[in-house]
């Protein structure tokens, strides 16, 4: 790939090393059901020390994108952040399905197909386009008991966003984000139409365009949910 051709010239042959490691363990990364980067993933024995480096350049290159965990819902949440805890993603998720070796067809197939890599590479689209929109990427967990894929902030509310690439949209983490931190607004993306139910907007993949409405009022998005119906 052309953006990597530029470690020849900017990095040192033993980090060239690392940083192409690094990179091609992305997918695999993503593949785990702990989406959280592990540097033993990458070389037996890895750490931060080891490959520290080699991620920022990565990040500072545009090449991958750094989705930090945040241990407090709560505004400002940049502040709460575990800069030890992360998730990598592409920087472009054409990127990834080709690294991946993952078949268009099981991405573009209107059938429900049991793939979990799916999600993964949902993530990272939803990833690449908050970046386009200038939200930093953060996600949340709660010792192994929820997790919300993303979550950013908009003024003065905290908007946890879910990402589901099935027709399966149980949204347990979600709600129990909600009833922790209280909060009003809350995203689901996921394959099907637009709507709105129990304070949960939801948004189709194809329309992540629409995550700026954050203003629309509920009879906004109940007509925005009626009006789809009807297509």
């Amino acid at each position: 790939m052309r953006h990597l051709e530029k470690l020849k010239n900017q990095s040192t042959n033993s980090e060239s090393v690392k940083i192409r490691a690094a990179y091609q363990s992305i997918p695999n990364q993503l593949a785990k059901n702990n989406k959280k980067f592990q540097y033993k993933v990458v070389s037996k024995g890895g750490n931060a020390s080891m490959f520290g480096n080699a991620i920022d350049w990565l990040g500072f290159a545009g090449i991958v994108l750094k989705c930090q965990k945040i241990e407090q819902g709560i505004m400002p949440i940049a502040v709460y952040s575990d800069l030890s805890s992360f998730k990598l993603y592409m920087g472009d998720v054409g990127f990834l399905t080709m690294k991946s070796g993952i078949a268009h067809q099981t991405i573009i197939s209107s059938l429900e197909i049991d793939n979990t890599f799916l999600g993964a590479v949902a993530e990272n689209y939803v990833a690449q386009s908050l970046i386009t929109k200038n939200y930093p990427l953060y996600y949340w967990e709660s010792s192994g008991i929820a997790e919300i894929d993303f979550v950013i902030q908009q003024e003065d509310k905290i908007i946890p966003i879910e990402v589901k690439a099935g027709k399966r949209v149980k949204s347990k983490s979600l709600y129990y984000f909600r009833e922790k931190y209280s909060t009003k607004e809350s995203i689901r993306i996921f394959v099907k139409n637009f709507g709105f139910e129990n304070s949960v907007k939801s948004i189709p993949l194809y329309s992540l365009f629409c995550l700026k409405m954050w203003q629309l009022s509920f009879m906004s998005w109940r007509l925005v949910d009626n009006l789809s119906g009807n297509i």
